[in-house]
């Protein structure tokens, strides 16, 4: 019997983002966060299996891939006239009670554009020049997002960037080339650039904890939902920080610790399970894909959000900044969920399609 749908992916997504459903309806005082999200979630799930029926094997062999970029590239440009601020960024377009983030279908926007550059320069990898070109299409976006401001996105993107270099086959040397170039531009940008407060800010920004009455508040709070959870949580609907507001923007950026507080080291190891699990099954068929293409797109994905879970964990942890980055399918929000159920039902087709003749 032929496999309508790739489950090894669509299952744990969907686990995922039923857990996130289940920590916003625990609180009632924000009712609205679950309501609106499971419309994004039942359009997202339908968003996959549309895309699970298209054969995308053209994006290898068309401009489509470079028109997607120029186009995410325009809704960058226009948040700057037609953005709504939220949360000291202009980064959102509102629609009637909607908001959209165009920062989110980029990335994807990004990895389809490298994936086809890559895929069609694989043996030219070496040459320094495409790594140049490759950098550029990724620091036009990369700029943009950063101007918003939005640095959690700007690392994201720029995470991609260097994954995929990596995943191309770049030399030691180039590496090294590369990394040495990053090093240089902070070292620049902090010894002739930045001014006092500006440094300040940015050692705040990396050591929240330093500063938990001000801008570590959020960093702190979060530490204690987690670590309150213990063995087995508190139950379903008794999470106090989350239910008393100490622990602000539950339902995105802290949606991790707002869950562990409320199904403890139990839970949370089944859902960083789901989340290994996803992460595995992609990078397995990156390895078994039936071209260049799809395998560098998979493997995108996969450093997309394998980036997103870690930053987001960490910083729920303490572990790492506070950046404003959301756990992909358990967040709430449309425009981070629609691109991921989008990007798992296109490899999801390829997946099905990779040993069937093209048309």
């Amino acid at each position: 019997m032929r496999k309508v749908f790739d489950w090894s992916l669509f299952v744990p997504a969907l686990l995922i983002s039923l857990s996130g459903l289940a920590t916003m309806n625990s609180f009632s005082h924000e009712g609205s966060y679950f309501s609106k999200q499971i419309i994004w979630l039942s359009i997202g799930v339908f968003v996959f299996f549309i895309a699970n029926s298209i054969d995308w094997r053209f994006l290898a062999r068309t401009k489509v891939s470079v028109a997607v970029y120029l186009l995410c590239l325009g809704l960058l440009l226009l948040l700057f006239v037609l953005g709504v601020s939220a949360n000291g960024a202009q980064s959102w377009f509102n629609f009637g009670g909607f908001a959209i983030q165009p920062s989110d279908p980029a990335k994807l926007s990004i990895i389809l554009i490298l994936a086809k550059y890559f895929s069609r320069r694989h043996i030219e990898i070496a040459n320094l020049r495409h790594i140049i070109i490759s950098a550029i299409y990724t620091g036009i976006i990369a700029f943009l997002v950063f101007l918003q401001p939005d640095f959690g996105s700007t690392v994201i993107i720029l995470g991609i960037w260097f994954g995929m270099v990596l995943a191309s086959g770049i030399s030691k040397k180039h590496l090294l080339v590369v990394i040495g170039i990053g090093v240089l531009s902070v070292l620049s940008l902090w010894l002739f650039v930045f001014e006092p407060y500006q440094k300040a800010r940015i050692a705040t920004f990396l050591s929240p904890l330093s500063d938990i009455q001000g801008a570590g508040y959020n960093a702190y709070q979060s530490t204690i939902a987690v670590g309150s959870g213990e063995i087995l949580g508190k139950g379903i609907g008794l999470g106090s920080q989350s239910k008393l507001l100490f622990l602000p923007e539950y339902q995105t950026d802290f949606i991790f610790a707002a869950f562990a507080e409320e199904w403890g080291f139990v839970g949370t190891i089944f859902l960083l399970i789901l989340a290994f699990a996803l992460l595995y099954r992609l990078v397995d068929k990156a390895k078994n894909s039936g071209g260049n293409f799809e395998s560098l797109f998979t493997l995108g994905v996969a450093i997309l959000f394998g980036i997103h879970i870690l930053i987001h964990a960490g910083m729920n942890m303490g572990l790492l900044p506070v950046t404003g980055i959301v756990f992909p399918f358990m967040s709430y929000g449309g425009s981070h969920l629609l691109t991921e159920w989008f990007a798992l039902g296109v490899i999801s087709s390829m997946s099905l399609r990779s040993r069937a003749p093209r048309s």
